[in-house]
Order: C-alpha cells, then sequence, then structure tokens
C-alpha cells in the first residue's frame, strides 16, 4: 500500500516519468476552507531552484484538485490531486534498465515486480511522489493550525557541519521556510553548501540530517508499545525516499549521557507542568508529553552520481560498470524539509483524529 494513515489517510500513485502523481486524501474534515496561496508556497520549497545543490529538472508543481472542493472548501469526501509531470528527459534511464544503480530501489523493484516495474527515474519509488506528500501535508497543517499546532523543520547537519537546534531558545522557525537553504545559522549553513558543491564538483553526492519540530502538541497523545506516537512518526518519515535512520531526541547521542543528565526534570512553568531539558524529544511510553516533538531523519546520499559505479547485467548477469545521466540533486536535504514537516504533520492529525476527541 502506498497509503498511510488510519482516520486521516494519504495515497499518493504515479510515476516519476508517468504522465501525473498525484494522491486521495481521505478524512480531511468537510467544511475547512483551504488557503491554496499557503498551499502553493509549500510545493515550491520541495521544487528545485537554479542553484548549485539542487536538479536541474524543471519541476513546477502546479496542483489540480479534481474532487472533494466546492468553491475552495472542502467537501468531506476523498479530496483528490494531480500534479502533471512536464520535464521528463526518460532517455537518460535507458541505460539502468538492465543495469540497476547502487543505493537505489532498481534492483529490489525490478525483483518484487518481476521486471514490469518503471524504472524510468526511479519509477514510483523516486522522490518525485514526495511532491503529493508536501500538498497533503499543508493540508494536514492548516487543519492542525486552529489546534494551536505548527511544524517546522530544518537541516540539522550535513557531514561535520551541524545547525543548531530547532527547539532552541530564540530561534526563529517562521523564518526558516522562506529560506532557499533552510537552516537556522545562516554561517553553518554556508559551510554546508561548501560541502555540497564540492561533491558537485567530484561528480558525487552527500546525505545528512532533517530535524523537525512539532509545537503545541498537548501531553496525553498516542499509546504504550505499538500504539506509540513516535513509532507512527517513525513509519511516516521512513516512508521518504532515501531515509535510513529516524531518531526522536536527541537520539543515539542519549547513550553518551548518565541517568541524571539524561532524564528531563520535570518543573511547573506558567502553571503547567514542563520538563527543563528535552533530551527525550516529547515523547515518553510512545504518548507525548507537552514539550516539542523532535524528530531527526537521516537522508543517504543521492544514489544517481556521475562517478562510474559497479553494478551488474540482469539479464547476463555479469559484471557491469553504470555512470548515471540525467539531472540529480547532489544534496536531498534542502527539499526535503518541507517532505519531512508534510509526512509529520499528516501523522499527527491521524492521531489527534484516532484519538477521537481532538487533542488530548
Amino acid at each position: 500500500m502506498s497509503r498511510i494513515g488510519e482516520r486521516f489517510t494519504v495515497t499518493v500513485f504515479g510515476e516519476s516519468h508517468g504522465t501525473h502523481i498525484g494522491c486521495v486524501i481521505e478524512g480531511c474534515p468537510a467544511g475547512i476552507t483551504l488557503d491554496m496561496p499557503a498551499i502553493l508556497a509549500e510545493m515550491k520549497r520541495r521544487t528545485p531552484i537554479k542553484s548549485d545543490w539542487s536538479t536541474q529538472r524543471n519541476e513546477t508543481d502546479t496542483p489540480e484538485i479534481i474532487s472533494g472542493l466546492l468553491d475552495g472548501v472542502t467537501t468531506g469526501v476523498p479530496l483528490t490531486m494531480v500534479i502533471e509531470n512536464q520535464d521528463q528527459r526518460s532517455k537518460d534511464y535507458g541505460n539502468i534498465a538492465d543495469t540497476p544503480r547502487p543505493g537505489h530501489a532498481d534492483y529490489t523493484a525490478f525483483v518484487k515486480y518481476g521486471g514490469h516495474n518503471d524504472y524510468r527515474g526511479g519509477g514510483h519509488f523516486s522522490g518525485r511522489l514526495t511532491a503529493p506528500l508536501v500538498f497533503a501535508g499543508a493540508v494536514a497543517k492548516q487543519v492542525l493550525a486552529p489546534m494551536g499546532i505548527e511544524i517546522y523543520a530544518h537541516i540539522k547537519q550535513i557531514m561535520d557541519v551541524e545547525d543548531k537546534p530547532i527547539d532552541g531558545e530564540a530561534v526563529d522557525k517562521k523564518a526558516i521556510a522562506k529560506k532557499a537553504f533552510p537552516v537556522i545559522d545562516d554561517y553553518m549553513g554556508m559551510r554546508m553548501i561548501d560541502i555540497i558543491q564540492g561533491a558537485r564538483a567530484d561528480k558525487n553526492s552527500v546525505g545528512g540530517v532533517v530535524e523537525c519540530g512539532i509545537f503545541g502538541l498537548k501531553p496525553g497523545l498516542g499509546g504504550p508499545l505499538f500504539e506509540g506516537l513516535d513509532g507512527a512518526l517513525a513509519k511516516a518519515v521512513f516512508g521518504i525516499p532515501a531515509v535510513k535512520g529516524v531518531a526522536f531526541g536527541e537520539g543515539f547521542d542519549i547513550i553518551k549521557r548518565f541517568g541524571d543528565l539524561s532524564n528531563d526534570a520535570l518543573t511547573v512553568l506558567d502553571g503547567e507542568i514542563k520538563t527543563r531539558t528535552n533530551h527525550m524529544g516529547g515523547v515518553l511510553g510512545g504518548i507525548s508529553n507537552g514539550m516539542p516533538v523532535v524528530v531527526k531523519a537521516a537522508f543517504k546520499a543521492t544514489p544517481s552520481i556521475s562517478k562510474p559505479q559497479d553494478t551488474v547485467d540482469l539479464t547476463t548477469k555479469e559484471k557491469a560498470t553504470l555512470q548515471v545521466k540525467g539531472r540529480h540533486d547532489p544534496c536531498l536535504l534542502p527539499r526535503a524539509v518541507p517532505v519531512v514537516e508534510a509526512v509529520c504533520a499528516i501523522t499527527i492529525l491521524d492521531e489527534i483524529f484516532k484519538n477521537g476527541k481532538g487533542q488530548p
């Protein structure tokens, strides 16, 4: 299933070089006036820009809503959106039909579907399919906003260069979304760009970490064991192409602290119970504790690179060398930021609807 959610569900369809991509949203309440300029602004954050850190593919990502909306207001039936693919160069992928790209899903998709998979641009496994996710996430954000819930992400790390934490003090979160390179500390952003430009000059690519903060979520959302809020978010984030790791709060770095320093001490602030720190990322026992929920997603380096790589010929089952053609991101992270926000928004809204009574 190419679907996430139980009460607020999003089904994604299409292929990278097919005629259209899109999504079907079910469970969106009737009577929601969609702010289309805001949705288009969200989608523009995901589209490539003319820069040294983005693909040169021209993706306008103009959504066409074909059901579920009347006079700009949701009707309560499935909200269906399509985007026409306008800038495909399928000939760039002719050499990967029989020689799969290392690090991509070409080989596994070939095995799964008996060679009938659409290999052009990665087909259904392409990052192109994140455009409908951003649309659905933008809709979810507009339903969440009246509940006081806001979601912001940024590029946290590339190689050994790290940005400030999203839930730190004096962070202008709204300003991040307006930046071409979405970081908090612009100096660190410049250092990251230098790394990306170096990778591109070397016909290579680089990965990194996107950090997302969910703010305004009240304590009590989620459940124990396999009903955990963090488990639901992790599943959704892992659905984003190229994600290889998900962590909450300090994640694996928490092992560097003794218990007295890793525990988040409880306190009372303005009459509400809070914690002095947020090492756990806002979730304990699978349930929100009222602090910002902080999710980190580790993205692998873009597998499509111009350097020659070892592979095999699927027909002859002999060794082969592949040099990928086409237009590819030397780093996925700048365009991945709104995608991480989107799947987090979809998941949080779904969890609230599953709760049955709004926020706890």
